[in-house]
């Protein structure tokens, strides 16, 4: 590792100038805590001597939420009116003008009224940050713009308030507030969730047993990626390169006619394993007919349908290159298909997958074969075999 990039490491550690740090209690689902686990935090943080103010707290009518917000000073919330609808809002100037180095911000994915300075709450907090306000803030897996199409598909449901993933990405510290679904689904239906009027229809629509185990596995996941960054990131730190502790699929893709093959393979491969994946081309500057062009990009479409990353490397050799790419993801896993060309291996040398066999150093390297596209066998006239019959005798 070079010194610049351990200089970079060593500065991205530290907020910028001035700017306030971010503090992200994530859930799988509303009802899991994460409310109640950021008023707990904040408390432990006065104790210590350190102001905390309530600019927006949600506690849907929850006692044991609500009993939190004692003893905590509290920003009175902005009144608007919308058709016919009295709506309550943050108020943002007024939480900027009062001292204090630590804000509470419920519910990071909220759309504000119409009127307000931001669309999103999350933009409020931006503001804070860039006023130099540290900030605790709520915020449901759902909610992130890159699982969008995920949750859809577990649950049917497309949630339309989303955040930008570099919001929580860029956040200090993660927590994640877990709560097993049977427990929530028990919390639902004693009422402790939504009024007991709205559980039955929100157990029958959304807090499905099969739903909230969904949503939990992504919730664990993506703390998972933040642990895995912040992991790196102090490896980094201190000049050394980060283990793969969790891992990562590569897929060495050309454009032949195996290229959709092998995305479709990698992202099975990927689902068994629980490993996020990427297709990785590397362009080394070889002419390639409109044909082949069209197969690349057809495998890229479809390895971003299927979950996958899509990177393009421009480089001279092509093992080389995957394998650095590899260090450089911590992947633990490279995929790529069979050459075309055998008799041009013999006769001028390996091909990438036997250069990246001989060069891998630790990694696993999978070489998927090519399919052999066998033509029928031709048919062979009857007296053949009676003449073969003579000739053996």
């Amino acid at each position: 590792m070079s010194d610049s990039d351990r200089a970079d490491a060593l500065l991205a550690n530290f907020p910028q100038p001035g700017r306030g740090r971010l503090k992200v209690f994530l859930g799988a689902a509303p009802g899991v805590g994460k409310t109640f686990a950021m008023l707990t935090h904040a408390h432990a943080q006065q104790r210590m001597g350190r102001p905390v103010l309530v600019g927006v707290v949600e506690t849907h009518g929850r006692a044991e939420t609500e009993a939190l917000l004692a003893g905590l000073r509290q920003q009175p919330m902005l009144r608007t009116r919308y058709r016919g609808v009295t709506l309550h809002e943050m108020d943002l100037d007024g939480v900027l003008g009062t001292p204090g180095s630590l804000v509470l911000v419920d519910e990071l994915a909220h759309s504000n009224a119409p009127g307000s300075r931001h669309a999103k709450r999350w933009q409020d907090v931006q503001e804070l940050l860039a006023a130099g306000i540290d900030v605790y803030t709520t915020v449901n897996v759902q909610h992130l713009e890159s699982l969008n199409d995920k949750v859809r598909d577990i649950t049917g449901v497309l949630v339309r308030e989303t955040v930008p993933d570099w919001v929580v990405h860029e956040a200090f510290d993660l927590l994640l507030v877990d709560l097993p679904p049977r427990d929530l689904l028990e919390r639902l239906r004693e009422g402790k969730v939504y009024v007991p009027e709205q559980a039955r229809a929100a157990i029958d629509a959304f807090f499905s047993q099969r739903n909230l185990s969904a949503l939990r596995e992504l919730a664990m996941q993506a703390a998972a990626a933040q642990v895995d960054a912040d992991a790196a990131q102090g490896y980094r730190q201190g000049g050394a390169a980060a283990p793969a502790l969790r891992g990562r699929l590569l897929v060495g893709v050309d454009g032949d006619d195996q290229a959709e093959r092998l995305v479709r393979h990698a992202s099975r491969v990927a689902q068994r394993r629980h490993l996020p994946w990427s297709l990785v081309h590397v362009d080394n500057g070889r002419l390639r007919d409109e044909s082949g062009r069209q197969r690349l990009q057809a495998a890229q479409q479809l390895a971003e349908r299927l979950g996958g990353d899509v990177v393009v490397l421009r480089a001279a050799e092509v093992a080389r290159t995957l394998i650095e790419h590899a260090r450089e993801r911590r992947a633990s896993v490279v995929l790529v298909g069979q050459s075309r060309d055998r008799w041009r291996r013999r006769l001028f040398g390996a091909g990438v997958a036997a250069r990246l066999l001989r060069a891998s150093q630790g990694l696993e390297v999978n070489v998927l074969d090519r399919d052999v596209l066998r033509s029928a066998p031709k048919p062979t006239a009857r007296y053949a075999w009676v003449w073969r019959h003579y000739l053996l005798a």
